[in-house]
């Protein structure tokens, strides 16, 4: 239950934050997606589940603020957290080498499922021009976030892990 209301917590924070705070201190009209980072930190950390479900419902609020399509955001980010899960069988919590490239990849496919599913398919063609002017900036701004937000949802993901191991050896 602690688990749910932290994360919640977490996911509403990292939302708003991108919607305000990094809205403020954008590159070129670019912010970092703090969404992708959360997904798939929690992916990884936790499992294919809670990368799916943790992606839903990053997924959903952003389809609510900021999408055309109520559902296609939410897709995306439950694939994403999905199969950034299937990583949490190599992950180890001192490397953050393999969580960077996984957020990285995982920012480059959002970036590329975003471009085919709503401007190619409608007829815009300037792949080259949204690549070098939307997804490669970012993310690399997702990279430098990452760098300083992940030891942070790292920790707090020990913390609850420890509070969860504390709690089933008092009832065994």
């Amino acid at each position: 239950m602690i688990r749910k209301v932290l994360v919640t917590l977490l996911v509403l924070l990292c939302f708003g934050l991108q919607c305000t705070l990094f809205r403020g201190i954008d590159f070129g009209g670019i912010v970092p997606n703090l969404m992708i980072i959360l997904t798939s930190s929690f992916g990884f950390m936790r499992g294919e589940k809670e990368g799916l479900i943790i992606g839903f419902f990053c997924g959903v609020l952003s389809d609510i603020f900021f999408g055309d399509i109520l559902g296609f955001y939410a897709l995306v980010l439950m694939y994403i957290g999905f199969l950034n899960g299937k990583f949490s069988r190599v992950f180890y919590p001192e490397d953050i080498k393999l969580p960077l490239a996984l957020i990285v990849v995982s920012d480059l496919s959002y970036g590329m499922l975003c471009y085919i599913l709503m401007f190619l398919l409608r007829g815009k063609f300037h792949f080259s021009y949204y690549f070098t002017s939307v997804i490669l900036p970012e993310t690399l701004y997702t990279i430098v976030v990452t760098i300083f937000l992940y030891p942070v949802i790292l920790k707090i993901n020990e913390k609850l892990e420890a509070g969860e191991r504390r709690r089933e050896q008092k009832f065994v």
